[in-house]
């Protein structure tokens, strides 16, 4: 199979889907790789690493577009390349198709194949190909909004772990799982008093097992968001619908409750965002203020760190890629029931139900497809 790495070109991402460590694992299983020049300087990786691994390096991206059978990808496709695909390829990438219907409409119109990493879920519920990123955001996070909570950048001015003789930042995360938790315990550690709230009282049971004394969990719901929003100097939106839209928790009105200079990360923005008056920005532009509350809302947290979320990635995503490369994507969706799980897009047909619910498209189930 011939497989394409294209350079990302979202703003301020410095991820590559593929390392040189995969580019030589698909060589010799006998593949063809195919590498957009500088697709990995970002992440520290050379032209000149990825082909003593066996790559050929491509200048043109319409040639590399062209020629793959397989796209592999960190992020969405922007404007710039949804025109690029063919139809029958395979797209192997983060989509977050349920906050995106022009994308969605463009991909089906290309008939390509998009099999999204956010969606390939175990029995269990696990998703293994988010949940490295999931935990680079959940960590990000409170260290983001600690930056912001400083008086210069239009905080409050109040010091996350406060001083001796004075109490430090109080910190509400929203969503108990792979992102809340790990934006929980790195709030915790930072001396915040830290409140989580989930609606699945059985994670709440492990959360308060596991957590530091200084974290709280709190059944959510709206009556208890109002309870806490007035003490909260930073909100976490950590909420995940795996294909489907996050649910707006947090509204405008509620936002008011909020004090002067608070600061809200929503992680959740690239599933269109849990709180009401959020929306994407980018690490160029990376905040904005409403009713006196700073918002970080950047889709792609983990790209700012690229040598260590390019590695965590690759990580999970290279076994699922070689069992693409090595089957066809027809056998390895039909083997695989968590890599069926993230079949999104298949020839012009919506795969996945929550994004064919938020955009109001037929639904077709992936039995339909795989027969």
């Amino acid at each position: 199979m011939i497989i394409g790495v294209p350079k990302e070109i979202k703003k301020a991402e410095f991820r590559v889907a593929l390392t040189p460590a995969g580019v030589k694992a698909l060589s010799e299983a006998g593949h063809k790789v195919l590498v957009e020049k500088g697709a990995g300087e970002g992440s520290s990786f050379s032209n000149e690493e990825f082909q003593k691994a066996g790559a050929e390096i491509i200048k043109d991206k319409s040639r590399l577009f062209d020629d793959a059978e397989l796209i592999l990808k960190v992020k969405e496709p922007l404007f710039q390349e949804q025109g690029l695909f063919h139809e029958g390829q395979v797209l192997f990438t983060f989509l977050h198709l349920a906050a995106d219907k022009t994308l969605t409409e463009a991909l089906l119109k290309s008939k390509s194949v998009g099999i999204a990493y956010e969606t390939v879920q175990k029995d269990d519920g696990y998703l293994p190909l988010l949940a490295p990123m999931s935990e680079m955001a959940g960590r990000i996070s409170p260290l983001i909004g600690s930056f912001y909570l400083a008086k210069h950048k239009g905080g409050s001015g109040k010091f996350i772990a406060g001083v001796p003789g004075v109490p430090p930042a109080k910190v509400v995360v929203i969503g108990g799982g792979t992102v809340g938790a790990n934006a929980a315990r790195m709030a915790a550690g930072m001396r915040a008093q830290t409140v989580i709230l989930d609606i699945n009282l059985q994670r709440m049971r492990y959360l308060d097992d596991i957590m530091p004394p200084n974290v709280t969990t709190l059944m959510s719901n709206a009556y208890n968001l109002e309870k806490v929003l007035p003490d909260a100097d930073l909100l976490i939106g950590a909420v995940l619908i795996p294909g489907a839209k996050a649910p707006r928790l947090v509204t405008r009105k509620m936002l008011k409750l909020m004090r002067e200079g608070s600061v809200i990360v929503d992680v959740a923005v690239d599933q269109g965002g849990c709180v009401e008056t959020t929306h994407p920005t980018t690490q160029d532009d990376p905040v904005f203020e409403v009713d006196g509350v700073i918002h970080y809302c950047v889709a792609n947290m983990p790209g700012a760190y690229p040598q260590t979320s390019t590695l965590a990635l690759t990580n999970v995503t290279l076994p699922y890629a070689l069992k693409i490369a090595n089957k066809g994507y027809k056998q390895a969706l039909g083997e695989d029931k968590a890599l069926a799980k993230g079949l999104n897009l298949f020839k012009g047909k919506v795969i996945c139900e929550g994004i064919a619910k938020t955009h109001s498209l037929p639904y077709h189930p992936v039995n339909e497809i795989l027969g």
